[in-house]
């Protein structure tokens, strides 16, 4: 059965200012009573990824895109800083009683756009990326090392052209390219790839996600290297408005497990689909490199690979290399964030990499995820509906991941590495945050567990050798040039 490209129209992509996703009601602003009758303190509230997604979206909506310079989450703090344009306290008293910190702000969301869209006319050069970076404020434009001379001087030009202060250039080592060959290997027409996540079709069949690029490399996939298939392209879509494929299994009884395999026989329970947030922790399998953690740097970003433009693609700074596309990009209490597209480096030397929405994907081809509607983010805060410290979500649900504690499907406690890498969760209260790895005690190494403790707080570092790097700023938007895809 030939797979067919799904129209633009179909995918429906976050704007800068819909960063969100449909998940756990917003907790109420805390209100603390002065001790001399005046109004009461408002302090910032402590959110999850999750709920700040959706206090993202319900800002970005009601303040407006001249008001609203973006937002970012503060994931050491669990807060949410909103940048705002102008003086205006009404504006700054909104987002206070919202439960966010206001930060007073140059450039609007309308104004970054503007220069986006002013980067794709004029400087549209395969091998640079660009995105919204709310931490500073600013479009971050990254150039990997094929873009020289008059490319270079082109690309210089627009970004100046912009004005003082609304977007820098970073140059990049690598070479942005899909990274077709990657959880469990899948392989199809010489190419290999990895799964991302199975999926319940709209007529009720078994499938999974992975990468266009790997779609419409092949119409068949196996397990094996020329091995018999096990399953067919249904639709793909890339280049164009994402790079997603979904493959249904030839055979019709499959059961396929709503789980990412993280190596040494452990497993993460995924649930529920969700959309990412600036600053949100997120963990990466991959056929060739196994397990790698890091952070989301960027939302709604263009890449330009020599293939064609893709859009809609969140940048993070977790590594990937050849193999390792469509496979999956989760947290570690279960949800489902991204497939992999393709990026720059190596896990050795670092780069950019590049993720497809798992929601955008979902609701373009009418497949869904555990019990979440086609296309929906689900509910709660958790993998299970419920808030990150246990207690129950809006709604409902189990008490977590693992049940009160939210561990990522594998062990507790002890945070000691594999060879590829346990999603080990501790108490919820605070710790470290650490990816690194290849055993001890959060050490980092080559192949990295993530390990360390979930996330009430602490920093999340990266190990050596495991973040392939994202350059990219933090960003509710953006647009990213690239060279291909991880082939």
């Amino acid at each position: 059965m030939s797979h067919r490209r799904i129209p633009k129209r179909k995918a429906i992509l976050a704007g800068a200012g819909a960063v969100g996703i449909a998940a756990a009601a917003v907790l109420l602003p805390q209100a603390y009573a002065s001790q001399d009758g005046q109004e009461p303190e408002i302090r910032p509230k402590k959110l999850t990824a999750a709920s700040a997604a959706e206090l993202v979206r319900q800002l970005g909506q009601r303040l407006g895109a001249d008001t609203y310079g973006g937002a970012y989450y503060d994931a050491a703090e669990r807060q949410v800083v909103v940048n705002v344009v102008g003086d205006d306290n009404n504006v700054i008293v909104q987002v206070r009683k919202a439960g966010a910190v206001p930060r007073t702000v140059r450039n609007s969301a309308s104004d970054l756009l503007d220069a986006r869209s002013t980067l794709s006319r004029r400087a549209a050069i395969p091998g640079t990326s660009w995105a919204v970076d709310p931490k500073n404020n600013q479009v971050l434009v990254t150039a990997d090392r094929t873009v020289a001379g008059d490319k270079w001087d082109t690309l210089d030009r627009a970004v100046k052209a912009l004005g003082p202060g609304v977007a820098r250039i970073q140059k990049s080592a690598g070479v942005f390219k899909p990274f077709l060959e990657g959880g469990d290997a899948v392989f199809g027409g010489g190419a290999r790839c990895s799964v991302g996540f199975n999926v319940t079709t709209g007529d009720g069949s078994p499938g999974f996600l992975t990468a266009g690029h790997c779609g419409v490399a092949a119409e068949q996939w196996s397990e094996s290297q020329n091995g018999a298939p096990i399953g067919t392209v249904q639709e793909a879509v890339f280049p164009g408005a994402g790079d997603f494929a979904l493959v249904t299994y030839d055979d019709p009884a499959t059961v396929a497990p709503g789980v990412v395999d993280v190596g040494n026989g452990e497993t993460v329970a995924i649930s529920r689909a969700a959309d990412a947030a600036v600053g949100q922790e997120v963990f990466r399998m991959g056929s060739t490199t196994g397990l790698s953690g890091g952070q989301v740097t960027g939302l709604d970003a263009t890449v330009n690979y020599p293939e064609g433009t893709v859009t809609g693609l969140i940048q993070t700074t977790v590594c990937a290399e050849p193999g390792d596309s469509g496979g999956a990009l989760f947290t570690r209490d279960g949800n489902a964030i991204g497939l992999t597209s393709g990026g720059s480096g190596d896990c050795t030397s670092g780069g950019e990499t590049f993720f497809q929405p798992v929601t955008t994907a979902l609701a373009a081809v009418g497949a869904r995820i555990g019990t979440d509607d086609a296309g929906s983010a689900g509910g709660g805060d958790n993998a299970a509906g419920a808030q990150q410290n246990g207690g129950t979500g809006s709604d409902g649900g189990a008490e977590g991941a693992n049940g009160g504690e939210q561990n990522a499907g594998a062990n507790s406690g002890d945070q000691n590495g594999g060879q590829n890498g346990d999603v080990n969760g501790g108490d919820q209260n605070g710790g470290d945050q650490n990816v690194g790895a290849n055993g001890g005690e959060q050490n980092a190494g080559a192949d990295g567990d993530a390990n360390g403790d979930a996330q009430n707080g602490g920093t999340a570092d990266t190990g050596g050798g495991e973040g392939d790097g994202n350059e990219g700023g933090d960003g509710n938007g953006g647009n990213g040039d690239a060279g291909q895809p991880y082939n």
